[in-house]
């Protein structure tokens, strides 16, 4: 995974990346942005749920759960 982007709901747990794009439009486009998920911020994967979605994470000192469909939106390159 160097030098190379991919979808946020492929980071393993522990690891971390940087936000390079956003692929979603309207609502949750906006949700995204509203959250801080804007180029260049540090987002760490830190634990799944039981079921394996939604997956918790931790960026701007904050830890939010994300959908595989959410994250699969949020292209990072790995750190």
């Amino acid at each position: 995974m160097d030098n190379t982007y991919y979808p946020l709901s492929v980071l393993p747990l522990g690891k971390k990346a940087k936000v390079k794009a956003l692929t979603a439009d309207g609502a949750m486009r906006r949700r995204m942005l509203d959250l801080g998920l804007i180029s260049d911020t540090e987002v760490e994967a830190l634990q799944k749920s039981p079921s394996g979605d939604p997956v918790a994470y931790y960026f701007r000192g904050a830890v939010i759960a994300l959908r595989s469909e959410e994250a699969s939106k949020i292209l990072v390159e790995a750190l």
